[in-house]
């Protein structure tokens, strides 16, 4: 403990005290003084998992996964329009648009992590031109005749601009938030939930008042104008200087097995998530349904998704990341083999879209506890690169689901009204590839306790 030594000197004197410096003593500075003193900067920053702007950046990812998401996620209303409507009923390749719109959303992430990992000035100009990118897309969509230009616009333009709304977000959460990582993933990405409960029936109203091209062109509003001020109101927690250097990236974690173990098994279950509800409006009208009862499915499905991803995000922060994925895996597999497997009638369905929504929609989610597991191993490791090629490889699912559900339709036998089941319709094939594969993500918690990671 320092001290102050004194002496007051006789008689009249300019200086009548003396203060000496603190006599040297053995006990040496806390940790925290040291900390202090050789991170002032550090300490600086404002704290993690807490504050207006972690809270504004946590609203702005939700807004725009929300918004984005919320209309890519609804393309199975649009694929029963567009097959039952001139002048793309009766056009090959209707499943791509979907898919390749979802697929290359995914397939970019990484690219634009890594681009604002390396300028983080880039988040802003993305923000800034995501918007009429967005917007061109979808009113250029509005005057295709053709499905190759339909797959250009709402296909490539669209996941284009939309990721440069989505990622930036996405991007500061991960600078925001630490310890609630989970928790925050989940919220952001339960905005593509939310979105896909009002886009449907959005889109539905829309298609039989005011037909195709206006029903694009409104929604391209409707995305524009509640995202307008995002670019304005979101702001990074780590200072951004105009001579900034990145620093090197860390990609050890690419050598070891782990991370592509992890990647594979997601990569799996990304092969079969979109077709069910890609196809639910298509199966429900194959039943006899209306199609705006058959919309309901997929407002179901985004719906139950809300809650399945902030379940899935508060489950990884708690337990270990394969035990839930094999739960996760196993709920959302029974609910394909059963719920929608047997079904032949509209209530079986509405529950199986719950379920689905409910487990197999929060998947994603649990990369957050993938990230957590390979950053245990290799401590250099950036969240942004790992959640981003977690996307990617959910992206080449996505992708490949469209001209692959295709096959299976087409070596598939034709719809029977006296079928016991849905196994018995044109689309036995898709679902149990899609059950399949929903079982194949949770593989990971095997091969976790066979010592292999």
């Amino acid at each position: 403990m320092s001290s102050t030594t004194t002496i007051t000197t006789p008689g009249p004197s300019p200086y009548e005290e003396i203060h000496l410096p603190p006599w040297p003593t053995s006990q040496p500075p806390s940790l925290q003084e040291e900390e202090s003193n050789l991170h002032p900067i550090q300490n600086a920053l404002p704290p993690t998992d807490e504050g207006y702007n972690a809270w504004l950046a946590l609203f702005g990812s939700f807004l725009s996964n929300a918004l984005i998401w919320g209309f890519a996620l609804s393309f199975g209303v649009m694929q029963e329009y567009y097959t039952s409507h001139a002048p793309f009923a009766s056009q090959p390749g209707i499943a791509a648009i979907g898919t390749t719109c979802t697929g290359l959303m995914y397939l970019t992430m990484p690219l634009y992590l890594w681009l604002f990992q390396r300028w983080p000035r880039w988040r802003q100009y993305a923000l800034y031109a995501s918007l009429p990118i967005v917007g061109a897309s979808l009113v250029g969509a509005s005057f295709a005749d053709r499905v190759e230009g339909l797959v250009v616009t709402q296909g490539v333009l669209y996941a284009v601009g939309g990721n440069a709304l989505v990622m930036p977000s996405i991007n500061y959460i991960n600078e925001w938030f630490v310890r609630r990582r989970g928790l925050a993933l989940g919220i952001a990405i339960a905005g593509d939930g939310t979105g896909g409960v009002v886009m449907p029936l959005i889109l539905q109203a829309l298609l039989s008042k005011v037909g195709l091209r206006w029903t694009l062109r409104i929604v391209a509003a409707m995305i524009i104008v509640p995202a307008a001020p995002l670019p304005f109101i979101l702001k990074p927690r780590l200072p951004v200087s105009s001579t900034h250097t990145a620093p090197p990236v860390d990609a050890s974690f690419l050598r070891a097995p782990l991370f592509w173990i992890l990647q594979s098994f997601n990569i799996a279950e990304a092969l079969g998530y979109f077709l069910p509800t890609n196809y639910l409006p298509s199966i429900a009208e194959a039943l006899g349904l209306s199609s705006t009862l058959g919309s309901l499915t997929v407002l179901f499905v985004n719906f139950a998704a809300v809650f399945g991803c902030i379940g899935v995000g508060v489950l990884v922060d708690r337990f270990e990341v394969t035990t839930v994925m094999l739960g996760v895996s196993i709920c959302a597999g029974l609910a394909v083999f059963t719920a929608l497997g047997f079904t032949t009638s509209i209530a079986p369905l509405y529950i199986f879209s719950v379920l689905y929504g409910l487990t197999a929609g929060g998947y994603s989610t649990s990369w957050a506890g993938m990230i957590r597991v390979i950053q245990g191993k290799h401590e250099g490791a950036d969240a942004n690169l790992i959640f981003g090629l977690f996307a990617a490889g959910r992206g080449v699912g996505s992708i490949v689901s469209g001209p692959l559900s295709e096959s299976l339709l087409e070596s598939a036998k034709g719809f029977s009204e006296s079928a016991s089941s849905a196994y018995g319709s044109e689309y036995g094939n898709i679902i149990i590839f899609a059950g399949t594969t929903a079982l194949a993500g949770g593989l990971g918690w095997f091969v976790r306790k066979a010592g292999i990671i």
